[in-house]
């Protein structure tokens, strides 16, 4: 998976905040496999790109913070929760910073009549459902999440035929033809794949349930 150019500055100041723990690899892992839940939760939210940003950074460091104080309860709170009500506060953080336009006295009286109060103009965390959003995306990111590693554990060939059968919905004929192999390979591509990332999805699945992670723990401190 490529990073979008960008979040490439907001994944490089969250490393440089992260020195403290050890594992800076592990840690780039965690930034991507998430940091498109998390921004895209953000923008959806009503917030601008700059503050979706800082939504991530400041996400992810609280994980760094408090993964310690994580028990996985499947009856109760499993990582995907923790992470949302993590992400939702920094969410409200960001709307708090806001600021409300400087008046204009002197503004013509049809123009302040016709505008809308500048509280109003502000979104209301409370107004999106950012359970029903953290649902919708959880999946799909996993899916991306998935698909960015398997990429790297097979040849071009074989995921350009994956891509063109699953994604494109090109007929299996069609990609033999294009590129100019047989049909037997791209079946098999296609199948070989396909078990891969079914496997991926449920190890991530299961990592962010539970909150197992290769991230490293600081030393115990208090809860930010």
């Amino acid at each position: 998976m490529a990073d979008a150019p960008e979040l490439i500055p907001t994944r490089n100041s969250l490393l440089s905040r992260l020195k403290d723990w050890s594992d800076q690899e592990s840690w780039e892992e965690f930034f991507n496999t998430y940091w498109r839940l998390l921004y895209g939760v953000a923008i959806k939210a009503g917030l601008t790109d700059q503050e979706a940003q800082e939504v991530v950074q400041e996400t992810v460091i609280t994980v760094a913070r408090r993964i310690r104080e994580f028990k996985y309860d499947p009856a109760t709170c499993s990582f995907k929760t923790w992470l949302l009500n993590l992400t939702r506060w920094r969410i409200i953080d960001q709307l708090r910073k806001r600021r409300p336009e400087p008046a204009q006295p002197h503004a013509h009286s049809a123009d302040a009549t016709s505008r809308t109060p500048t509280i109003e103009r502000i979104p209301d965390p409370g107004s999106v459902d950012l359970e029903a959003v953290w649902d919708a995306e959880w999946e799909q990111h996993l899916f991306q999440a998935a698909v960015a590693r398997i990429k790297k554990r097979v040849s071009p060939e074989q995921y350009q035929m994956f891509d063109l059968a699953v994604t494109r919905k090109w007929p299996p004929a069609r990609i033999a033809r294009e590129l100019g192999v047989s049909l037997g390979r791209v079946y098999l591509a296609k199948h070989r794949i396909a078990v891969l990332l079914r496997k991926e999805i449920k190890k991530l699945q299961k990592q962010a349930e539970q909150g197992r992670f290769s991230v490293p723990q600081p030393k115990a401190q208090k809860a930010c």
